[in-house]
């Protein structure tokens, strides 16, 4: 993970073990099978929310992250692997 010093930036971790995953880079990249790590930081927080049912946006000071994922996928911390709640 990249290590910033700047507080309250939210830094970014992408890891793929393959770059056939990729569909779109707009930086140069080297051809072959091998694995891919993208990281950085989008800066300070602004909001992380659902802009639509299934687009989890992280929207920061330097750019933006969106995830196609369901809210229903998320795992609660504050529950048990069961679904029970902790006590």
């Amino acid at each position: 993970m990249v290590n910033t010093d700047q507080k309250d930036e939210r830094d970014f971790s992408i890891e793929l073990k393959s770059n056939q995953q990729l569909t779109r880079l707009s930086t140069s990249s080297s051809g072959g099978n091998g694995g891919v790590l993208i990281e950085g930081t989008i800066g300070k927080l602004r909001h992380a929310l659902f802009v639509e049912p299934e687009i989890l946006e992280v929207k920061g000071t330097y750019g933006v992250l969106r995830l196609n994922l369901r809210s229903s996928e998320v795992k609660d911390p504050a529950k048990k692997a069961d679904g029970g709640e902790k006590e």
